[in-house]
């Protein structure tokens, strides 16, 4: 499979289900920019990292992580805003508290998103502190502002820039899973291939054959997960075809169940000789 660059564009060209993602994220991205500039707040970028991280693999989702992110910045405002007397005693101060938000920030950020941005938003106007200092309510006004800007424009283009090819993912995954249970069954009924009954292992599965059904049993099982994140996407996205639940449930519990013993053709103990 390509890798680097090449996956990246493999990934975003014309037909692929996440060219409607890049897009949307592109899209939210400039215009909360441009927004911030339009409304005169002095740091636009701000509204453009807010509106960057909301985006998630759908709307719902999207729209959760707003709610978080706004929560937590505000929070994090008044954190700030309580911390000033604090702050102003001098850069001593200032380096011992930025330390100690990146740290809560490390440790929290990936249990809970909201608690992380409590901790992220002090630290970040602290650092704005240490370039040039500004009236702490200019810093606090622009933060409040651009995270506002940043997250109505981010779920506004979430809602004008549609996904709909989150559906057809749902199919391209049904074909792969059921491509992918195809193969395993031909080579757990003895039709794989010649090679089967070569030289056996310490498992007593034949070298070849065990290299091969392993092969088979990572295909299978990625096209179970892939299948699972496509519904669960389409699940999220409005305006969507419905999607197909007895295909889903069918295919899974056969793709599980395939799964299954190729998982214990694996691990079958060696004849008795």
């Amino acid at each position: 499979r390509p890798r680097g660059l090449p996956a990246v564009l493999r990934r975003l060209a014309p037909g692929s289900p996440l060219l409607p993602i890049g897009a949307r994220v592109a899209a939210g991205c400039a215009l909360a920019g441009w927004a911030s500039m339009a409304v005169g707040v002095g740091h636009p970028y701000w509204a453009v990292v807010t509106a960057a991280s909301i985006y998630q693999a759908n709307t719902t989702l999207s729209w959760q992580r707003a709610l978080q992110r706004t929560l937590g910045n505000l929070l994090g405002l008044l954190l700030f805003t309580a911390l000033l007397p604090v702050i102003h005693t001098g850069h001593l101060a200032m380096i011992l508290l930025a330390l100690t938000f990146q740290f809560c920030a490390e440790a929290s950020i990936t249990r809970n998103y909201w608690l992380g941005s409590v901790w992220v938003t002090p630290m970040a106007l602290l650092l704005t502190e240490f370039a040039r200092q500004l009236p702490a309510r200019t810093l606090v006004t622009d933060r409040w502002i651009d995270t506002v800007v940043g997250a109505a424009v981010g779920l506004a283009c979430c809602v004008l820039v549609t996904n709909r090819r989150a559906a057809d993912r749902i199919e391209i995954a049904l074909d792969q899973v059921a491509a992918a249970e195809a193969a395993a069954l031909r080579l757990l009924d003895g039709d794989g291939g010649p090679g089967d009954e070569d030289v056996r292992d310490g498992d007593g599965v034949p070298d070849d054959g065990a290299r091969r059904i392993g092969w088979a049993r990572d295909r299978l099982a990625a096209s179970l997960m892939e299948l699972r994140e496509a519904v669960e996407v389409s699940a999220g996205e409005w305006w969507q075809r419905a999607v197909p639940e007895e295909r889903v449930a069918l295919a899974e519990q056969r793709g599980h169940r395939t799964l299954a013993r190729l998982v214990r053709r694996l691990s079958a103990p060696a004849p008795a000789a």
